[in-house]
């Protein structure tokens, strides 16, 4: 098993839910006493959360890029970057790391395409929205990436930060959320991804509130973490094995 080295805290919240779930899935996959071999690099959010309000990605690319050397340091041997706004610098901690950051779009474009989608609607923060982080790597694979409208962009990034960031989930919110979707597949997308790491707290992949498929993007990045990691692969121990 490779050591991921996890660069989280944006919201630690979200960064939470990554560590349960990798531990959940090497379990799951290799049985027996297994766990992952983790490093975690947790930021305080205040201070990214100022930066990204400033527009100083360049600073924010310095920052990432030196807490990826700390977790080369640490013995990582990749990277997952636990947020997809932050998935703005991936490059930049690519290099200042030297070591292979798995992709967070990338696994979303391989979970849209075993879906069929051609025409997604993107849930996130108004930067990850705004930006072309999404249709940068979704265009080349023939998928369309469509936002909400104006407005109800700002209510989706206006509560990911009020709300979700801070562990509360209330149902208004979840209605809200769902009203977008609904919005969105009136439009015309075939799958909607939860482009926020903090969204599956809210709209949960068991609960039947889409009509189209619900891609989060949080369950596709631990599986591509994880298939990264047991790339080698590892013989299965029996339960209870000494």
């Amino acid at each position: 098993m490779r050591r991921i080295g996890l660069l989280g805290g944006t919201s630690w919240e979200s960064s939470a839910h990554y560590y349960a779930q990798l531990n959940e899935g090497v379990r799951e996959r290799l049985g027996g006493f297994h766990s992952a071999d983790l490093v975690l690099r947790s930021v305080d959010f205040a201070e990214v959360e100022a930066l990204q309000v400033a527009g100083d990605w360049v600073a924010l690319g310095e920052r990432y890029a030196a807490e990826g050397r700390a977790l080369r340091a640490a013995g990582a041997e990749l990277v997952g970057i636990l947020a997809n706004t932050m998935h703005l610098v991936a490059d930049d901690v690519a290099a200042g790391s030297g070591l292979p950051v798995v992709h967070v779009v990338d696994a979303v474009a391989d979970a849209a395409e075993r879906a069929g989608a051609r025409h997604v609607g993107l849930l996130g923060t108004a930067y990850t929205m705004a930006s072309d982080l999404y249709p940068s790597r979704l265009a080349p694979r023939g998928i369309e990436t469509l936002v909400p409208d104006p407005a109800d962009a700002d209510e989706v990034h206006r509560l990911i930060y009020a709300e979700l960031v801070h562990g509360r989930v209330t149902p208004a919110t979840r209605q809200a959320y769902v009203d977008v979707v609904e919005r969105l597949v009136a439009r015309g997308v075939d799958a909607v991804v939860l482009g926020c790491t903090e969204l599956a707290m809210l709209l949960p992949g068991d609960t039947p509130f889409s009509p189209v498929p619900v891609l989060d993007s949080t369950a596709v990045h631990v599986n591509a973490l994880l298939d990264a990691a047991l790339a080698a692969g590892l013989p299965v121990e029996e339960e209870g094995a000494a």
